[in-house]
């Protein structure tokens, strides 16, 4: 895939997006067995005996507001399995945030190992660049956040440490990505950005029952900024695909009658609702988006969903508004300890 470069003025250019693999997770065979919670809430199992790999799904919507002085990040779960996890900003040094979605954590439920959470490894996920390939920008020493490029080839080296144990065979849907990453940031002499990588799993046969399982490169999408003359508003992304749900502007537009009666109780509110719909977020102060969105979140949030709403000030940085819950521990969980034998890394 062609890769694109950072300017001072002006926008990136983009790689085309193309949908068409099948996506697959697959299970080592004859000892382990693998099992991926679908998002209808379906679970697919290849019969044979033994341990299992679970992916949990981190599911729900990511709502991003570029305002005057802010760079404002709202997401909601949407619990389609027992062990969703809700998308959850991480902080990526004092500028920048990445969300996941889609299978991030890899567990083997009877041992309790936890071989993989995506999320949290994410500030170490930095991946060498090929010298001779072109870069979205030159690595810099001791760089907080590292570049898109860079976060994206660590992401798929990680979760091509579990692919490489994969061997048995389970579909997904065409369309379906093994995982999402949503990136936003203030780059220096460039402004806010936010990017999409979708990552994929391909799978060969090499023998009948036994494939080989591998992640290529992410797809890269430039959501912001828009091109010239386009409307500087909401960008919201869904995970499952397949989530018809309204975003939160389409609610805005329809005139829902929750979110106007949230507008006819503040004139701020109605301000930032106007200026949503003129194209002219970014000259909308971080306070009044702030509080239009948990307004806003309550109101499109279902029941007992949990919620997250994270900042990048542009002066001041990453911090929370809205922190998510904590997790409660699982009884005995282990995590992988360095060099400890196990399902990734037997010796």
């Amino acid at each position: 895939m062609a890769r694109c470069r950072r300017s001072p003025i002006g926008r990136r250019s983009q790689s085309r997006i193309l949908f068409s693999l099948a996506l697959v997770f697959g299970a080592l065979a004859p000892l382990l067995l693998i099992f991926i919670p679908q998002p209808v809430g379906s679970q697919q199992r290849q019969e044979t005996p033994g341990d299992e790999i679970v992916a949990n799904l981190a599911a729900g919507r990511v709502i991003i507001a570029v305002v005057k002085d802010a760079i404002l990040t709202a997401t909601i779960e949407n619990p389609v399995e027992p062990q969703t996890r809700i998308p959850t900003p991480v902080e990526l040094g004092t500028k920048g945030l990445g969300i996941f979605l889609g299978a991030v954590e890899w567990t083997a439920p009877s041992s309790h190992l936890v071989i993989a959470r995506l999320d949290r490894d994410l500030p170490r996920l930095h991946g060498r660049v090929a010298s001779s390939a072109p870069r979205l920008q030159q690595a810099q020493p001791g760089a907080e956040a590292g570049d898109i490029d860079s976060i994206g080839h660590g992401v798929t080296e990680r979760l091509n440490e579990i692919a490489r144990s994969l061997h048995g065979k389970i579909n997904l849907p065409p369309d379906e990505p093994v995982a999402q990453l949503i990136l936003a940031d203030y780059m220096q002499s460039y402004g806010p950005e936010i990017w999409q990588l979708t990552f994929t799993m391909k799978q060969s046969m090499q023998r009948v029952d036994y494939f080989d399982t591998h992640v290529p490169l992410p797809q890269y999408r430039q959501l912001w900024p828009p091109e010239k003359g386009q409307p500087h508003s909401l960008v919201e992304f869904h995970y499952p695909p397949e989530d018809s749900q309204p975003s939160l502007l389409d609610l805005i537009r329809n005139n829902n009658p929750e979110i106007e009666k949230l507008c006819s109780s503040d004139v701020k509110m109605r301000e930032v609702r106007d200026q949503l719909l003129h194209g002219e977020s970014n000259k909308i102060l971080a306070v009044d988006a702030i509080q239009f969105l948990r307004g806003a979140l309550n109101v499109i949030a279902s029941p007992n969903a949990r919620e997250t709403i994270a900042s990048i000030g542009m002066e001041s940085g990453f911090s929370w508004i809205l922190k998510p819950p904590a997790e409660s521990q699982k009884p005995a969980e282990k995590k992988e300890e360095p060099d400890a034998p196990s399902l990734l890394h037997p010796q």
